[in-house]
């Protein structure tokens, strides 16, 4: 694997917590990690937001999850009439190891990647 992708959960998440924190020292505007072949999932940081794209069962799980983070809730819920789901912006109050957790999770279980997907960090 690269600097810029990692295939296990535990490269993945220093994978994420390093370019969150390369995003912050940057002060870019966010930072975007994608798994998955042909069309991949997404998550977008972007400062203390984070943003994904969800079907109606994926933002079911997405909804489970976060019981389980309670220093993230649903900011908002975008679903415009041409689009197929749902974006949602997830407003997040924790460190950049609890936030590369939280990505991880949602890869797994909202996204339902296998253990062993190839994560990018695509955008930093």
């Amino acid at each position: 694997m690269t600097r810029f992708s990692a295939d296990s959960e535990e490269d993945r998440r220093t994978l994420f917590a390093d370019a969150i924190a390369a995003h912050r020292a940057r002060e870019s505007p966010f930072c975007t990690f994608e798994a998955g072949n042909g069309d991949p999932a997404w998550v977008q940081v972007g400062g203390d937001t984070l943003n994904l794209d969800c079907t109606d069962a994926e933002l079911d799980r997405l909804e489970s999850l976060l019981n389980e983070f309670s220093a993230f809730s649903i900011e908002g819920l975008t679903s415009p009439e041409n689009a197929q789901g749902t974006n949602v912006r997830v407003q997040v109050f924790a460190d950049d190891e609890r936030i590369a957790a939280f990505v991880e999770r949602c890869f797994r279980d909202v996204y339902g990647q296998p253990d062993e997907y190839v994560a990018w960090a695509s955008e930093v």
